[in-house]
Parts: structure tokens; C-alpha cells; sequence
């Protein structure tokens, strides 16, 4: 059970020493980790882009029925986070990634800033959900880098796929569409290999991701959990510390 009756400090001092004991870490995080760098979370009250939500554009039907308007929002979303830089949460865990093989980093976002702050990792952090900044097609499956401009002022000038020629899409799982399973089987492997799953700024709803941290207890590890607010996770994390990520994480992995 989580340790609700702990004072912040001794919260503090029991992660810290779980991840200094752990030999396999998986870090997992979520929206909170960018929200200090200003990335919006896109969703929810304020995440409408003219007169339409998030739920209404990241659809494979709504992709189907206009691929211009959503790549005219993925070419706005990328334009808003273009401008957002990795906080210190980001650059800690990557520091942890590159001095140690078996930390790795497990993300939610879709933003990029795991992937811009490892510059010197070896294994680059997993983005379950996709990224902003790759783009596939929709026949062949070929998937690419693509940080370029949306030009999404017919159909004919959205982006293609170098290698067919037919339409590409954005390299993100929409609402209703499962994760990559090579994706997510590595992701599996890694908690449940794992001494210390990582927790970071997630909300713990969002499944698969949020039943990672359930296969690292049981399977004998234990669950650090970083995050401003409690979550469904609080009542069974080994540990739970409240506050900002940027804070708090550098200092956990502190050497």
C-alpha cells in the first residue's frame, strides 16, 4: 500500500533511496512532465482549436473524412510546441538514461522532448502514443522524421509518403486505435523486469500505459510515484511525492 501516513521529507528519502538501490528502472510519464516546459495538454476544458476538441480531430474517422483540417491541427499543434524546450525533469532523466543501460524512459507524450533531451542515450525512450514529429503512410506503413512545415491548404499539399506516393498521416495512435504492439511489448517487458517503476506527472487512467506500474508490483518492484495531485495509483504506489517534476525529479536523481 502507499505510504499516506509518511511526512513529504521521509517521502523524499524513501524514493530516493529506492532508485539509488535499483539496478532496472523504467521510468513512465505522462503530460505533467512537459506541462512546466508549457506544452497544453490539447484535451479538456480550454484544448479547443477553433470550434473543435481533441476527441473530435484524433480519429481515424475524422482523418478519413477531412485530412486536410487534421493536419492543419497537427501542423498548429506542432507549431505551439515547437516553441517548448525540456525542463529539468526531462534533462535528469535522460542524464539517468545515458549513464545507466537499464534506465529507461517510457513516455505517454507525443511531444518529443524525451527524444530532444537523450541526446547521448543509447536506447531512446519508448513514445507509446506516437510522436508529433514522425509522420506514416497510410498504405505501406513507412514511417519517417518530419519536423517540416504543414502546408494543408488542398489535399494534394499534405504530406506523402516517400516511398508510394500516397497520403501520410500523422505517427500518432488516435483515439480508438491500439498501440503498436512492438511498442507496448517492450514497454511490458521493461516494468515487469523493472525494481523501481518511475511515475511521473500521469494521470494513471490512461490504459495500457497505466497498468505498467501494476506489472512491476507484481512482479516485485516497487512504484515511486511523482505527481502534483493523487491519483487512482496513490493507494498501492510504494511511495507517493507531491509536487512539480521539475523539481522534484533532478533531486531524486541527484548521484
Amino acid at each position: 500500500m502507499g505510504e499516506t501516513s509518511s511526512t513529504a521529507a521521509e517521502s523524499v528519502d524513501r524514493a530516493r533511496s529506492l532508485l539509488r538501490r535499483a539496478r532496472r528502472v523504467v521510468a513512465l510519464t505522462g503530460a505533467g512532465v512537459s506541462a512546466e516546459s508549457g506544452v497544453p495538454t490539447f484535451r479538456g476544458q480550454g484544448g479547443l482549436w477553433r470550434q473543435y476538441r481533441a476527441e473530435d480531430l484524433a480519429t481515424p474517422a475524422a482523418f478519413a473524412h477531412d485530412p486536410r483540417l487534421v493536419w492543419e491541427w497537427y501542423g498548429w499543434r506542432r507549431g505551439v510546441v515547437s516553441g517548448c524546450a525540456p525542463n529539468a525533469a526531462h534533462a535528469a532523466l535522460a542524464s539517468a538514461a545515458a549513464a545507466h543501460d537499464d534506465f529507461r524512459i517510457v513516455t505517454q507524450n507525443v511531444d518529443g522532448l524525451h527524444v530532444q533531451a537523450a541526446q547521448h542515450v543509447r536506447a531512446m525512450p519508448l513514445e507509446l502514443h506516437g510522436s508529433l514529429y514522425r509522420s506514416r503512410c497510410t498504405r505501406c506503413d513507412h514511417r519517417w522524421d518530419d519536423r517540416g512545415t504543414i502546408d494543408a491548404t488542398s489535399r494534394e499539399t499534405l504530406p506523402r509518403c516517400a516511398a508510394c506516393g500516397m497520403l501520410a498521416r500523422p505517427d500518432i495512435v488516435w483515439f480508438g486505435e491500439a498501440l503498436d504492439p512492438s511498442v507496448l511489448g517492450e514497454a511490458m517487458r521493461l516494468a515487469e523486469n523493472a525494481e523501481v517503476c518511475f511515475v511521473i506527472g500521469t494521470s494513471a487512467l490512461v490504459h495500457p500505459a497505466a497498468g505498467l506500474a501494476d506489472l512491476t508490483r507484481r512482479h516485485g518492484g516497487s512504484v515511486i510515484e511523482i505527481n502534483v495531485a493523487d491519483t487512482p495509483l496513490t493507494p498501492t504506489a510504494t511511495v507517493s511525492v507531491r509536487g512539480p517534476a521539475a523539481a522534484i525529479v533532478p533531486d531524486l536523481l541527484a548521484s
